[in-house]
């Protein structure tokens, strides 16, 4: 029997990610210039950068539960086994739609396994979860295989990330105005992570290429070994750095691979231009 895995948009995978290993989108949504968008569908990220740039406050909005009721009726009716990872419940209410959609077909196929799951993850480290499951579903594991590894590898996924703006968080609340005009002004980068799905912030760093350095040390404490893992960076149009800091972790570090993708409209709405976050593993998966 086929395992569907579904994703929403705030994986921030790429359109051959989708394509090329099977994954079902659902796509949150972004309102700029009066205008509502589907994120991954028809607006382009570097579109939102260049507005916020020019003063634009994006606005996004969860994922529904009729998007949801449509891919997960069809899967009933296909008789598919269906894993929809969710992008992390603490961050949106995208993971609430899907549940109560789950509920509503279950209702007219009593008989479907329509799994759904909390990754407690963001962006491309929300991104990697859903790709592991991706790869296990098309090898003919199990759901409950599939859904045991996808949820280790959530439980272990770190997101450690600067932003180069604290405006962008402002604009968002997370940081006040006043802590966003002096931060500008000293050049300070704060460094946050997720914990329990939810941004935290962990420490205040003066100029970007130290705040860099201190990404790629926070790494180091943070994970038991990363030889031979996958590391993900995902970057809002600072491509340069990301390739930049994945030679210095595979030098680093001896990591198997690290894949760079570009931060989304919808996520990207909320971190602004010039974000890098780097996922990895804080124990060896696989």
């Amino acid at each position: 029997m086929t395992v569907k895995i579904i994703a929403d948009s705030a994986s921030d995978l790429s359109q051959e990610d989708f394509s090329s290993l099977n994954i079902s989108r659902v796509s949150l949504s972004v309102l700029i210039n009066e205008e509502t968008y589907l994120d991954g569908e028809n607006i382009e990220p570097l579109y939102v950068y260049d507005e916020m740039r020019e003063g634009k406050s994006p606005k996004t909005s969860q994922v529904t539960p009729d998007q949801f009721e449509t891919v997960f009726r069809q899967c009933a009716e296909n008789k598919d086994t269906c894993l929809y990872l969710a992008f992390s419940s603490a961050l949106s209410g995208t993971y609430q739609s899907a549940t109560i959609a789950r509920d509503a077909v279950l209702d007219d196929f009593p008989e479907a396994d329509i799994r759904v799951i909390d990754t407690l993850s963001a962006s491309f480290g929300y991104g990697l979860v859903v790709k592991e499951a991706a790869r296990l579903a098309n090898e003919g594991q199990s759901i409950d295989q599939i859904v045991a590894q996808s949820q280790y590898y959530a439980e272990h996924m770190e997101h450690i990330f600067t932003v180069d703006d604290l405006e962008y968080l402002y604009r968002g609340g997370r940081v006040s105005k006043t802590a966003a005009f002096m931060g500008t002004l000293l050049k300070i980068k704060p460094i946050l992570h997720v914990a329990d799905g939810k941004l935290i912030p962990l420490e205040k760093i003066r100029g970007t290429k130290k705040a860099y350095k201190r990404l790629l040390d926070m790494m180091e404490e943070r994970s038991i070994d990363l030889k031979d893992q996958i590391v993900g960076i995902s970057h809002s149009d600072c491509l340069d750095n990301a390739e930049m800091l994945a030679d210095e972790i595979k030098e680093r570090f001896g990591v198997k691979a690290v894949e760079i993708r570009m931060i989304g409209a919808a996520i990207g709405s909320h971190t602004g231009p010039g974000t890098i976050a780097i996922f990895f593993p804080s124990k060896p998966v696989h």
